[in-house]
């Protein structure tokens, strides 16, 4: 069996951590009371900036556990 090259594995990981983290914002987001700022029948619009909010916030805080933890890794090579 072969083993996977490192840059599969970090492709992957980005993709899990950034698909996790964006499903984590839409979920938060739904607790916001969000109708007082729509239009009426802009319904489409309001569901698409949510969508385009939620990718927003969780691919910054992906991003932010990422390089966390290649920092921490970065840590251990110094000693």
């Amino acid at each position: 069996m072969k083993r996977m090259p490192l840059v599969v594995m970090q492709s992957l990981t980005s993709l899990v951590s950034h698909m996790f983290f964006v499903f984590i914002a839409f979920w938060a987001l739904q607790a916001l009371k969000t109708d007082v700022w729509i239009k009426k029948y802009h319904i489409p619009q309001a569901r698409t900036l949510y969508i385009l909010i939620s990718i927003a916030i969780g691919y910054t805080v992906s991003n932010f556990f990422i390089d966390f933890i290649l920092s921490i890794q970065n840590l251990f090579f110094l000693f």
